[in-house]
């Protein structure tokens, strides 16, 4: 039975928020500080401590991969543009290659056929 209330633990942990889980985690830090706290309890308290730092990681987290497909939302104009302009140059280096290098096939053709 003792697992089954502890299962319930970790789904209202699951439900805070992270500040809400910042809070928790300050009042049990302030239970064991104190020294009034039985062994045994600490050590619970210690353990739902872990759970709630493990969620505010796991929030976290999320919050980094929101932030990171934000800024790929908004590099995405940007990067169109600069594949733009890349291309524009790409293309126009590539007709100068070709222009020169067509330049030197005549002149090389020429000589050739003299030769």
């Amino acid at each position: 039975m003792a697992k089954k209330t502890s299962d319930r633990g970790k789904d209202d942990l699951s439900k805070l928020s992270f500040e809400e889980a910042i809070r928790a985690l300050s009042q049990i830090v302030e239970k064991i500080e104190s020294g009034q706290v039985p062994l045994q309890e600490s050590l619970e308290q210690y353990e739902k401590g872990m759970r709630l730092i493990a969620h505010c990681r796991r929030i976290l987290q999320e919050a980094e991969k929101r932030i990171a497909q934000i800024e790929e939302v908004r590099e995405a104009p940007k990067l169109e543009e600069e594949k733009t302009e890349e291309s524009a140059d790409d293309l126009e280096k590539t007709e100068k290659d070709f222009g020169e290098e067509e330049e030197e096939e005549e002149d090389g053709g020429e000589d050739w056929l003299k030769g």
